[in-house]
């Protein structure tokens, strides 16, 4: 009873109702109830709002719990309320100022936290103070590695700055800044777009924060959204450069982008292609955008032939991003027309590292594949020296002639001549046949288990046989070549002194591989 009345008459006096709060502050703290001593120092501060040490041990409270702005304003409020009685408080000047340099210190204004520790007349140690100089040492060299480019160890010195601040104290808003243009640079946006977001939500009229937001998007090749945050931070700030620069070569290049696109569409490729040329001169470092604009040329390129030109697009356009799925089958499909198989195999495989879901790179792949074994085999269109648009009078007529050219009679002397005849009428048998012409040209050939035509025909046709069908024998001359030929009779004898080859000299045709032999009663020669 003595107790609660001893209280109720304390509370008639200002300051001893003010130092019992401070008191029972005073054993909350100490047994660690941080929460419960905030609210005694703060009934003494209301109860005594002039007195500066109420204010002084609140603040040590709230740095317990990491509410350094809170301990700042406190020691702030206290420092003042001391000076103004420098008699009565001037010993609390001196721990005031030690303790502001230290939340300064926590909170990353390391220039403040130098001044506070400056002002103090006993100087302090150098481990409360070394904390500061460490951190304004790590962002100077930040500030200068990102000048210099060298923007990884930037990155590095801002971290280390990081780790000097209070537990759980988000950086200085110039450190976040700084870090996110570190990030930009490095190729990191996702990083650079958090720490831009981040910034937004403290304050939407940051214009650093919207020049951030929008570089990122820039990057990205989103230029239309890129110049609606270019175009804000100037509202709030009218004389932000940056701002304005990057404003102007959004416009631009989206301007360049869409003209180029609407030339492609209506067909005029030539049009499209320098559009997206000035579209690419316009800046150099926008890597989202550029890659886009390398990968509009390529297929612009791809439409005009010019197959070298665009393979060098979407390499372009892969250094800018390596992860561009669609560059790399653009790129296969250009390599595939300069009969580059080997190559457009491996950017196929790449294509579907990078995107396993889409069907048609693996179908697109297999073709690859084939195509790739189709090179390897024997060209019989190139044996023959004919298009693979040939029609069978032009294949005749070829045959003739390459036949006569490498006939081993002819060629005595050329032990190379007897490979190249037996080639020629290999070629002969197979593209003269439109059922073997189709599978040759199809590839189907190469999917059996025989390999049949070009290194391992499952069946072989004696090149002197297929070549006696023009001779006189029993074989005959086709009937489009008797009419050039004056009628009946070999159109080779008299080029060969009239040696007739028959299906008596011969004895048929031999097919070797299959082990039988026959002869086909219209003198062509079939499997």
């Amino acid at each position: 009873m003595s107790h609660d009345f001893h209280m109720r008459d304390a509370s008639q006096t200002p300051g001893a109702s003010a130092e019992e709060y401070k008191s029972q502050g005073n054993e909350f703290y100490k047994s660690g109830c941080y929460g419960k001593a905030i609210d005694m120092y703060a009934k003494a501060v209301e109860a005594d709002p002039e007195n500066p040490i109420y204010r002084g041990n609140r603040s040590m409270a709230y740095m317990q719990i990491g509410a350094y702005e809170r301990a700042l304003e406190d020691c702030s409020k206290s420092l003042e309320l001391s000076q103004r009685k420098p008699e009565e408080y001037g010993s609390n000047v001196q721990k005031t100022l030690l303790r502001i340099g230290k939340l300064q210190t926590s909170l990353g204004n390391y220039d403040e936290a130098i001044n506070a520790f400056s002002q103090i007349s006993a100087p302090p140690t150098t481990g409360d103070i070394q904390a500061a100089y460490e951190m304004r040492q790590y962002l100077a060299q930040a500030e200068a590695m990102a000048a210099g480019g060298n923007l990884k160890l930037a990155q590095h010195a801002i971290s280390g700055a990081e780790k000097l601040l209070g537990l759980n104290v988000t950086p200085p808003r110039n450190w976040r800044l700084l870090k996110g243009k570190c990030y930009i640079e490095t190729g990191d946006l996702d990083q650079a777009a958090s720490v831009a977001v981040n910034l937004l939500r403290e304050d939407k009229q940051d214009s650093d924060a919207l020049v951030l937001r929008g570089r990122v998007l820039y990057a990205q090749g989103d230029n239309a959204n890129a110049v609606t945050h270019f175009a804000e931070a100037l509202r709030v700030d009218p004389d932000h450069k940056l701002a304005r620069e990057l404003l102007r070569a959004s416009r631009e290049l989206e301007k360049k982008k869409n003209l180029g696109n609407d030339a492609f569409k209506r067909g005029d490729l030539q049009g499209a292609l320098e559009l997206y040329s000035e579209a690419l001169a316009i800046d150099k470092h926008n890597k989202g955008t550029n890659s886009k604009l390398y990968s509009n040329r390529a297929t612009v390129n791809m439409r005009l032939n010019r197959f070298e030109d665009a393979v060098a697009d979407c390499d372009s356009a892969l250094d800018l991003d390596p992860e561009f799925t669609k560059v790399r089958r653009t790129k296969a499909r250009a390599l595939g027309q300069l009969e580059k198989w080997d190559e457009a195999v491996q950017e196929f495989q790449k294509a579907i590292e990078a995107d396993p879901s889409d069907p048609n790179l693996r179908a697109e792949l297999r073709e690859a594949e084939l195509a790739v074994k189709k090179a390897k085999r024997k060209d019989y269109y190139k044996i023959l020296g004919i298009s693979k648009s040939a029609g069978d009078v032009e294949i005749k007529k070829a045959y003739r002639k390459m036949a006569l050219m490498y006939h081993p009679d002819k060629n005595p002397d050329d032990p190379s001549a007897h490979e190249k005849f037996k080639d020629v009428g290999e070629a002969y048998e197979i593209l003269s046949d439109s059922q073997k012409r189709a599978r040759y040209d199809s590839g189907v050939d190469l999917q059996d288990s025989g390999d049949m035509y070009g290194g391992g025909m499952g069946a072989e046709i004696d090149p002197s046989v297929l070549f006696q069908m023009f001779g006189g024998g029993g074989g005959g001359v086709p009937s489009e070549f008797m009419g050039q030929f004056g009628g009946g009779g070999s159109p080779f004898g008299a080029q060969f002194a009239g040696a007739q080859f028959s299906g008596a000299q011969f004895g048929g045709a031999q097919f070797r591989g299959q082990g039988r032999s026959r002869g086909h009663p219209s003198g062509f020669y079939s499997y």
